[in-house]
């Protein structure tokens, strides 16, 4: 497939998906220091980020990147291998854990291992529902968020594996799980944005507890968990079967929702007809990467590439590029938590925040496995 430049046409001459990836690595490496990568704590923004700079080293082998990310991790984890600061009630601070085991396979560094042997054991005892869902933020109680798993569920399932502790392949498993089972719609085939069991949160469906509204990066997250989580989970797991069926149902209902003009997927997704909504850059860019990949792992039938091909134009189509030249990823939405139509569609977007950035380049990352 001809790779475009971009609707401002800026780029000098039409680039892959991995030269786009770079352009995204180097943008937001111009924008901050590593040491310096925002908010001052171990979570999730700087983990996604850098999550999918990882995946572009790996692919482009250019140690600068690895040396960021390192340098990174060292700025938050001590000598000893405590977390400089974290918030130990929150999903969203233990995400960047992932970033740990390529360090300590890079290096034999145990404080990397300290680290995670200080993360990922807190998920044994962390603060659930009735039925055993974990509360996303001590502070939203019974409250299990789509999220989460990406939180969660990739660090965890690769705990389980690098350390022979299997126990946490069932654990992670049964979140995914209980999350499809309570927030898929069966009419659409989408996730709600979250579930309280307990049905107290404002935003709460009296009889289901289901959130009101699809929002896209949620659902984005969920796939893109699921697709990590099974580069470690045991293929002969007893709940493998049932996760790929969750994935695939998610993933062939996306496609129906996709602007069929732009290639990209709307705020709230269901709600393309309505005029205030909007098309948002980082949910696209996860259900292309997570389309892209299960197709790759065989869970997709190749035809859906053509969904994900569409989807990665549209994205590359928004791109523009700053007076340094370096690309500019607009239209993400910020930070969301669950409620109605009317908060999702007023929600702030912003350029080249992490999470974004971090979304743009697992996409990009995939797109170049797709492409060769």
């Amino acid at each position: 497939m001809e790779q475009g430049t971009g609707a401002s046409g800026a780029a000098a001459e039409p680039l892959s998906p991995l030269g786009w990836a770079k352009k995204a690595c180097d943008a937001l490496m111009f924008k901050y220091g590593a040491a310096a990568l925002p908010p001052d704590r171990f979570h999730y923004h700087q983990g996604v980020f850098l999550s999918g700079m990882e995946k572009y080293w790996k692919l482009s082998g250019e140690s600068k990147y690895y040396d960021y990310i390192k340098r990174w991790v060292d700025s938050q984890v001590q000598p000893d291998g405590s977390i400089l600061k974290f918030n130990s009630n929150e999903l969203d601070d233990i995400q960047p854990g992932i970033l740990l085991y390529n360090l300590y396979e890079q290096t034999g560094d145990e404080r990397y291992n300290k680290a995670l042997h200080t993360l990922v054991p807190l998920l044994k005892s962390w603060k659930t529902n009735r039925v055993g869902g974990f509360w996303h933020k001590e502070r939203y109680p019974n409250q299990m968020w789509l999220d989460g798993l990406y939180m969660a569920g990739p660090v965890a399932v690769q705990f389980g594996s690098v350390f022979g502790e299997p126990e946490y392949f069932d654990l992670l498993a049964y979140q995914a799980i209980l999350m499809a089972q309570h927030c898929k719609d069966s009419k659409t085939g989408l996730l709600y944005h979250g579930w309280d069991e307990s049905g107290a949160a404002p935003w709460a469906d009296p009889v289901t507890g289901c959130a009101p509204e699809f929002w896209g990066r949620a659902i984005g997250w969920y796939p893109v968990a699921l697709l990590e989580m099974f580069d470690y989970l045991p293929e002969d797991h007893k709940d493998k079967p049932q996760l790929v069926q969750i994935l695939q149902d998610l993933l062939v209902a996306l496609p129906k929702y996709q602007d069929s003009v732009s290639g990209l997927w709307y705020q709230v997704v269901d709600k393309g007809e309505r005029p205030d909504n909007w098309l948002e850059s980082s949910c696209t860019a996860l259900y292309v990467q997570a389309i892209a990949k299960a197709v790759r792992m065989g869970y997709l039938d190749a035809s859906y590439m053509d969904a994900a091909w569409k989807g990665y134009q549209g994205v590359i189509d928004t791109l523009t590029f700053d007076e340094n030249g370096h690309v500019v990823i607009g239209n993400i939405c910020i930070g969301t938590g669950i409620a109605d139509y009317d908060y999702y569609i007023s929600r702030p977007t912003s350029e080249n925040d992490l999470h974004g950035a971090g979304a743009f380049i697992l996409m990009c990352a995939e797109m170049s496995r797709a492409a060769r």
